[in-house]
């Protein structure tokens, strides 16, 4: 009679630790991205999501203070790592200035607090058109339905 062979009964759980581990490194590559920014109470307003497929974007964010913070979506060497670099309106255009001659094609948004003042949103953008910005975005919080 031929040999014979008994089966194997067992499953091979290699492949789905290796599929774990890369998951769990995409992720914690991508969970400081996502925490990154200023603590701002955005407008609510209907608005299209921002495509995703852009590079990272030059976020601007202005607090109810008035403070001014560049983020270049890069990631930042500051001590305040995850708000970006405090800045002000006169160094603003400089700073964006670098950035946008380094990357053109970077898309530039603002996200300011919904209690600051029209005039300061307005100076914020005026300084990122000096520094050569072609065109500027606002962020803003989907609205809450009610219901």
């Amino acid at each position: 009679m031929a040999n014979r062979r008994k089966p194997i009964a067992e499953i091979n759980v290699v492949p789905y630790i290796d599929v774990m581990l890369v998951l769990l490194i995409i992720f914690m590559v991508t969970a400081p991205i996502l925490t990154q920014g200023v603590q701002v109470d955005l407008p609510r307003a209907p608005s299209t999501p921002i495509d995703s497929e852009q590079a990272d974007p030059l976020v601007v964010s202005v607090r109810q203070d008035g403070a001014i913070f560049l983020n270049t979506g890069a990631g930042s060497a500051s001590a305040d790592a995850e708000d970006g670099s405090r800045v002000t309106i006169f160094s603003l255009s400089e700073q964006a200035g670098k950035v946008l001659r380094a990357r053109p094609d970077v898309p530039v948004y603002i996200k300011a607090d919904t209690s600051l003042n029209y005039g300061a949103v307005i100076r914020v953008m005026t300084a990122l058109q000096k520094a050569g910005a072609p065109s500027v975005g606002l962020i803003t919080d989907p609205p809450v339905l009610e219901g």
